[in-house]
C-alpha cells in the first residue's frame, strides 16, 4: 500500500459565545484544517490540526510523503518531523500520524485504539471547561464569579460532568479564585476543580492564590507561572499537584522537567506530542517517573476528538477527566453531527480507524464559513472589547 495524494481544506464552525483567554479572545468559532491521504488502494485517511490555516505547510510536506507506506511510521516521521530541525513541526506530523493510523485501521478492520494496544475503557469522561465568555447565547458577558459558578451547575446538569477546568489569567486572581470556592459550595466535596492561567501569573500571586485554594483539594493547578522554573517555584510552596500542557509540552524539556520537579501531572496533547503513538510513548515516561497524565484539548473537532478518545481509551492510568472545549461547538463536520455527552463522558467511536468520516455537506458549508470569517490567528491576540489591551506575562 503507498500514499498516493494529500487534500486539505480549512473549515471553520461557530461557537455559542466568544471565548476569552488570558492572551486573548476566541471570536465565536473555531478553525481546523483537515487533512486527507489517499491510497492507491481507495482507502482514505483522515487528519486535522489546528493552529491557524495550515495547508500550505502541509502541502509543502506531500513530497516527503507520497509513495510512502502508512504503515511505516517511523520512516514517515523521520522525513516529516526530524530532518531539518527549523523546519521540525510536530503538529503537522501528529496530523499525518493520526491520518496514517486511520489508514491502517480501515485496512486491518482494526480500531485505533487497537492499533495502540486496545481500549481499557470505552467512554471518557470530561470535563466542564470554563470560559469567561462574551456575547453568551443570552446576549451578556460573564463579569463575575457567580457567572461562571452558574456556567458550571448548567453543565453538570445538562451534560452529567462531574468536574471543571477553569481558564484563568483573564479577571482579577481572587475574582477567578472565588469561582472555584462558588463550585465546591454549589456542586460539593467531590466535584473536581481545577484551574488554569496558562503560565501567565507571577510566581507569588501564584503562590497566594494556590495557598488559598489548598483548603478546596483541587484536582490540579494547570500552569500556574511561566517556564519549567516558574511552575517549580510554585510546586515547591503549594500543597497543590501542579500540572501542565504548555512546561513540558515537548519531549526536549521533559527530562529537565523531571530533574526541576516541575510538574506532577502531564497533560498529554496529540499535536504536542507527536501524534497518538508520541502520547503513549509520553504515557511510558510518565510512568517510569511516577507522573500523571490527563488529556488536553485543543479546540478540536470531531477528527481529531476521535483520535483524542481512542489514545485515552488505552492508557490505564489516565483517570482523569479529559479536557474538551467541544461543548461550545455549534456543529461538527463528521457524519452525525457533535458527538453526544452522557453523563459526562463521550463514547469511544466503534468502527474501523478513527470510526468517523467526514459529512461532505457539511464540509463545504463550513469551508464557506472560513472563507468568509478569515485565519483568526492574527488576531488571536487581541480583545474585540478592550482594543488597547495585550497580554503581560507576569502582570497579576
Amino acid at each position: 500500500m503507498k500514499i498516493v495524494d494529500l487534500k486539505v481544506r480549512c473549515v471553520a464552525i461557530p461557537l455559542t459565545c466568544q471565548l476569552r483567554h488570558n492572551t486573548g479572545v476566541h471570536p465565536g468559532y473555531f478553525l481546523r484544517t483537515v487533512l486527507e491521504l489517499i491510497t492507491d488502494e481507495g482507502i482514505v485517511g483522515l487528519g486535522e490540526v489546528g493552529g491557524g490555516d495550515q495547508r500550505g505547510a502541509l502541502t509543502k510536506l506531500k513530497p516527503r510523503i507520497v509513495g510512502m507506506d502508512p504503515f511505516h511510521l517511523e520512516a514517515i516521521k523521520l522525513k516529516v518531523l526530524r530532518s531539518i530541525y527549523y523546519m521540525s513541526n510536530a503538529r503537522l506530523y501528529a496530523a499525518i500520524e493520526m491520518a496514517c493510523l486511520d489508514i491502517q485501521g480501515k485496512a486491518m478492520n482494526r480500531s485505533l485504539s487497537d492499533l495502540l494496544g486496545g481500549s481499557v475503557r470505552d467512554q471518557i469522561p470530561m470535563i466542564a471547561y470554563l470560559f469567561w465568555r462574551y456575547d453568551r447565547p443570552d446576549g451578556k458577558d460573564d463579569a463575575c464569579a457567580e457567572d461562571m459558578a452558574d456556567w458550571c451547575v448548567e453543565l453538570n446538569e445538562t451534560l452529567g460532568v462531574k468536574s471543571m477546568k477553569l481558564k484563568a489569567g483573564v479577571m482579577e486572581p481572587g475574582e477567578e479564585a472565588r469561582v472555584l470556592e462558588l463550585c465546591r459550595e454549589r456542586l460539593g466535596p467531590d466535584f473536581g476543580l481545577r484551574i488554569d492561567p496558562n503560565g501567565v501569573w507571577s510566581v507569588p500571586t501564584a503562590v497566594r492564590i494556590g495557598r488559598r485554594l489548598e483548603p478546596l483539594a483541587i484536582e490540579y493547578f494547570e500552569d500556574p507561572s511561566w517556564g519549567l522554573n516558574g511552575n517549580a517555584a510554585v510546586r515547591s510552596q503549594v500543597n497543590i499537584p501542579v500540572a501542565t500542557n504548555m512546561y513540558p509540552n515537548k519531549f526536549d524539556d521533559l527530562a529537565p522537567a523531571v530533574k526541576m520537579g516541575s510538574v506532577d501531572i502531564v497533560l498529554t496533547d496529540i499535536h504536542y506530542w507527536e501524534g497518538p503513538r508520541g502520547v503513549k510513548d509520553l504515557a511510558a515516561i510518565c510512568r517510569t517517573f511516577n507522573l500523571g497524565v490527563a488529556m488536553h484539548s485543543g479546540a478540536e473537532f470531531g477528527i481529531e476528538l476521535a483520535a483524542m478518545l481512542h489514545t485515552a481509551s488505552t492508557i490505564p492510568e489516565m483517570t482523569f477527566a479529559g479536557d474538551a472545549h467541544y461543548h461550545y461547538l455549534t456543529d461538527d463536520i463528521i457524519a452525525g453531527g457533535l458527538m453526544p455527552y452522557k453523563d459526562g463522558c463521550i463514547q469511544v467511536p466503534t468502527g474501523p480507524g478513527l470510526g468517523v468520516e467526514l459529512d461532505e455537506e457539511k464540509m463545504e458549508k463550513y469551508e464557506r464559513e472560513y472563507e468568509k470569517r478569515g485565519d483568526y490567528y492574527a488576531r488571536f491576540h487581541q480583545d474585540p472589547k478592550r482594543p488597547d489591551w495585550y497580554p503581560i506575562v507576569g502582570g497579576l
